[in-house]
């Protein structure tokens, strides 16, 4: 797909004024991320999925999935009905390094740097309340039915 034209939709689904998309020159690596994840966004679905919780004041149990879209936008249809800001605070980097392998045309699911995470509070072992711990994963894109 050419990069300008998918800049254009870009630009006026985010309210770029024409000044700002003509600042991106050719090569520019926003334009291929842009791009590529523009042509990724109809296949994949970002997913948080609980591996481990206990005492979770937000309530999250094994198995809970928390979705989002490639760009890292909550699918809230799909997720929980609490979403705790500290557990999804913790998924900005592994997120990012999806993004980052997406725009060079690499396998999502092929990092291994923050591919767990967890929420900061440690447990009422570490002097915390709770403990859930997330698997970051790129799965088929998961579409929300219609009611």
């Amino acid at each position: 797909m050419d990069e300008r034209k998918t800049l254009r939709r870009f630009g006026i689904r985010v309210g770029y004024s024409t000044e700002e998309m003509e600042s991106f020159p050719e090569g520019d690596p926003r334009l291929r991320q842009i791009n590529r994840l523009a042509q990724a966004a109809p296949k994949y679905s970002i997913v948080a999925e609980v591996v481990q919780a206990k005492n979770c004041n937000s309530g999250y149990q094994i198995g809970d999935k928390i979705v989002l879209d490639v760009d890292g936008n909550f699918i809230t249809k799909l997720c929980p009905p609490r979403l705790c800001v500290y557990a999804v605070a913790q998924f900005n980097v592994p997120v990012a390094l999806i993004n980052e392998r997406l725009s060079e045309g690499l396998d999502p699911n092929q990092f291994h740097f923050m591919k767990f995470v967890q929420c900061p509070d440690l447990g009422v072992e570490c002097a915390g309340y709770g403990r859930v711990r997330f698997e970051m994963k790129v799965v088929p894109r998961i579409k929300v039915t219609k009611e």
